[in-house]
């Protein structure tokens, strides 16, 4: 008996001390070097945003914070990766609207719902662009959707491939509008939607306001409207968003900051402090305008919502194209 108790004894001192080690560890923290996941390209419009980010996050936390590009499969292999590291804080990552629409199409079985989140940090809306090469150069959005709909099918709509974000912009500005368009997507992103209006290709597309700009400065684009949820940064703001118009049209990507599952609260809590300190910065903010590309910093407890409003929105433009997955 005396065996059995001396056992316990030392069993529960062992737990003590391996408890107490761990408040110790999270009193420190951070007390290394952070490795910052990215799951696109290096150079990607998201990953030059992310990149100051860090740099004022790791001034911060007063450790390196060390970007890591992970890109392929949609951003599924970096999330991979973060999804099963170590829930420590010492790697976390980034995600964009893939985060949302990849579990949706089949490509993950989890999605933002089952990450730590901490901090939002940019936005980027999908927008209409018009070219101004084709036989129908519409100068407003009011006129290229007037004319779709006397001439159903008529329209030509460059958009991203199937099922990727610019896709689902395109989409959601069809299915908004009540118009009926010929949609042609391409292999690629941005680059090659707006090379179609550019050229005369194609007579609209729908992509993010960085890809479009230099060939709305060169006179091949116009920017005929915006599917944000607000209207763009100058000198572009003196162009409606479709949902000030009256349609029900509104879809943008994002920047979250997050973590693996299941992190301790005080070292998610530090890593949510420090993120929201960062992409409040009145520096940072101007290094986004200057990119046009809107900050974007929701309360910690509203990101979850603002991701199920565009996943509701997905679900439903993905159903209709026989593309929905998830169950």
């Amino acid at each position: 008996m005396e065996r059995v108790r001396t056992a316990i004894l030392s069993i529960c001192l062992v737990l003590l001390v391996v408890s107490a080690s761990e408040v110790k560890a999270a009193e420190q923290y951070p007390a290394k070097p952070i490795t910052f996941i990215i799951p696109i390209e290096a150079g990607s419009d998201g990953d030059v945003v992310t990149r100051p980010l860090c740099q004022k996050a790791s001034a911060i936390l007063g450790v390196p914070v060390v970007v890591v590009n992970k890109p392929g499969g949609g951003s599924t292999i970096g999330y991979l990766e973060l999804y099963k590291s170590k829930p420590d804080g010492y790697t976390i990552g980034m995600s964009t609207v893939t985060i949302v629409t990849n579990k949706l199409q089949g490509l993950m079985d989890y999605d933002y719902r089952d990450f730590s989140l901490f901090s939002t940090f940019y936005v980027s809306a999908n927008n209409v662009y018009g070219s101004t090469k084709t036989k129908r150069p519409f100068k407003t959005i009011q006129e290229a959707i007037s004319f779709a709909k006397a001439n159903p099918g008529e329209v030509s709509v460059a958009s991203g491939g199937i099922g990727q974000s610019i896709w689902i912009g395109a989409m959601t500005f069809i299915t908004g509008t009540g118009i009926e368009a010929n949609v042609i997507p391409q292999a690629g992103a941005g680059a090659l939607v707006i090379a179609q209006v550019a050229g005369g290709h194609a007579d609209l597309g729908v992509l993010g306001m960085a890809g479009a700009k230099p060939q709305i400065e060169a006179g091949n684009a116009r920017f005929l409207a915006s599917l944000g949820s607000k209207r763009e940064v100058p000198p572009f703001d003196n162009v409606p968003t479709l949902s000030e118009l009256g349609y029900d049209a509104v879809w943008e990507s994002f920047g979250i900051v997050m973590g693996p599952p299941k992190m301790p609260k005080d070292i998610s809590e530090k890593l949510a402090k420090a993120f929201a300190a960062a992409a409040a910065d009145p520096e940072y903010h101007k290094f986004l305008l200057q990119r046009s590309t809107p900050p974007l910093n929701l309360p910690q407890d509203k990101i979850v919502p603002y991701c199920d409003q565009q996943r509701n929105r997905v679900r439903n433009i993905m159903g209709k194209a026989g593309i929905l997955k998830e169950k």
